[in-house]
C-alpha cells in the first residue's frame, strides 16, 4: 500500500527489512547497541562485523534516541538505530513516538532520501502491534507533512498478520484526514 504525503511517498510492504534497498534501515535496538535477536540479529547476520563495532563506539544510547550505522553489506547504505520503549517501562507511547521521530530526523539531518521502518517493540520488548501501527503511522505522517528531505519512508513488516494491522491503521488515518493522494 502506498500513500503521497506533501513530497513522500509512505509505503507499507511485507517482508525482511533487511532485503530493503532504501538508502536506510531502522534497527530496533537496545540502549547498549548490541546486534543480539530479532531484527538486530539479522542485521548483524547479513549486515557483517561493520555494524556492530560502530556500534560498539556509539554506545550506549537512551531509550527513543537514534545513532547511525553503516549499513555493511547490506543493501541499504546506512542502519539507523533506535531504542523503542519495554512494556511495563512507563511512558510507552511518547517513548515509542521519540524513537520514530528522532530516526525521521536523523534521516533528514543526515541527508538520506528513503528509510525503511520495522514494528519497533513489538518483538521481545512486548509493545502491542496495533498500538505500535497507530503511534508510528501517526508520527511518521504528521512529520513528513512538515519539511522534510525525505522521498520514501517504508514500514517494513515481517508477517502478514502484522502487515494486515498496519494497512487497516493506514487506511483509518488517511480515511479521517483525506490529506494524501
Amino acid at each position: 500500500m502506498r500513500v503521497k504525503i506533501n513530497n513522500t511517498i509512505l509505503e507499507l510492504v511485507q517482508g525482511d527489512i533487511t532485503e530493503q534497498s532504501t538508502e536506510s534501515i531502522v534497527n530496533a535496538a537496545n540502549t547498549q547497541l548490541l546486534l543480539g535477536g530479532g531484527v538486530a540479529g539479522a542485521i548483524r547476520a547479513k549486515g557483517g562485523p561493520a555494524i556492530q563495532q560502530q556500534c560498539n563506539k556509539l554506545g550506549p544510547t537512551t531509550v527513543g534516541g537514534a545513532v547511525k550505522t553503516t549499513g555493511g553489506n547490506l543493501k541499504a547504505k546506512y542502519v539507523i538505530h533506535t531504542v523503542g520503549p519495554r512494556m511495563g517501562q512507563g511512558d510507552e507511547d511518547n517513548k515509542l513516538r521519540s524513537a520514530t521521530v528522532n530516526s525521521l530526523k536523523l534521516a533528514d539531518n543526515e541527508n538520506i532520501k528513503s528509510i525503511s521502518f520495522p514494528a519497533i517493540s513489538t518483538g521481545i520488548f512486548g509493545f502491542p502491534v496495533d498500538r505500535c501501527a497507530e503511534i508510528m503511522l501517526r508520527t511518521t505522517i504528521d512529520y513528513l507533512k512538515g519539511q522534510t528531505q525525505l522521498e520514501q519512508a517504508v514500514f517494513c513488516l515481517f508477517t502478514k498478520s502484522d502487515f494486515n494491522i498496519f494497512q487497516d491503521e493506514l487506511k483509518r488515518q488517511i480515511s479521517n484526514e483525506g490529506n494524501a493522494s
